[in-house]
């Protein structure tokens, strides 16, 4: 039997275990939000007037500025990460869909931006991967195999907007409104914007980065060609040549602000 001193000793290191574990969970809390840690770093934690998990490498007794965590709303910190501002890396890939859709680039940019903050490793609590965030099941319907492959994910992102926009005849707000809170839900509410607060922030905060398309005359094209034997589908908003399989997917007024 271990002498009273033995016992302090053993507790002691028992907290230490404790605190230590806490410590290794907020780090890697950090990793996944904000990128690579200063190791061995001590990580201070505290809840805001919202209950929102707010994470700091310093201890503070003075009022600062929180930020947001981009794909992570539940979750603030000391410092501002802008990651997601410019990542021309992936531009390409967004020009190239946004183009064979017939959808806005600054959209797509904006729902990226919106959805994971440009991280391509980026996970929801409910399980929606990747940089435009879909759901696995979703990501089987558009054949994308590896939804953190930042291409793959773009392609299958974009033509899951392009089929909301078709649903909803291309009205945009419909159709992101759809892309967060799922069709159904649009369609329960009579084709309105769910009574969602997540859902109307959403919509709020993308036409907010990418400006409203309400206005100026916009037809949109869904054009059917044969390729190597296959039927290929593109959208254009430029009428097809005569002898063209395709049908008119959009037609509305449409200004960008």
């Amino acid at each position: 039997m271990p002498i009273d001193g033995e016992v302090d000793q053993l507790n002691a290191g028992s907290l230490s275990r404790v605190r230590l574990g806490a410590r290794v969970a907020l780090l890697a809390v950090l990793a996944v939000t904000l990128g690579p840690a200063t190791a061995f770093a001590q990580i201070y934690a505290w809840r805001d007037a919202n209950g929102t998990l707010v994470l700091s490498d310093r201890e503070l007794n003075t009022p600062t500025k929180i930020y947001e965590v981009p794909g992570a709303p539940s979750y603030r910190t000391t410092t501002a990460d802008d990651r997601g501002a410019s990542s021309p890396r992936f531009d390409d890939f967004v020009l190239a869909h946004a183009q064979r859709h017939s959808l806005r680039p600054e959209l797509v940019r904006a729902v990226i931006q919106v959805e994971s903050g440009y991280n391509p490793g980026a996970t929801s609590p409910k399980g929606a991967m990747g940089l435009m965030q879909l759901m696995p099941s979703t990501a089987r319907d558009l054949g994308v195999r590896n939804a953190y492959d930042p291409l793959e994910n773009i392609r299958g992102g974009v033509a899951y907007l392009r089929t909301l926009l078709d649903q909803f005849n291309g009205n945009e707000e419909l159709a992101l409104a759809a892309y967060n809170a799922g069709a159904g839900a649009v369609n329960k509410y009579g084709g309105t914007i769910p009574p969602y607060r997540e859902t109307r922030d959403y919509v709020s905060r993308i036409q907010g980065k990418a400006g409203t398309n309400i206005g100026a005359r916009s037809v949109i094209y869904r054009i059917t060609e044969l390729v190597d034997g296959e039927e290929v589908v593109r959208y254009s908003n430029q009428r097809p040549a005569r002898g063209t399989t395709y049908e008119v997917v959009q037609r509305r007024r449409a200004i960008e602000e």
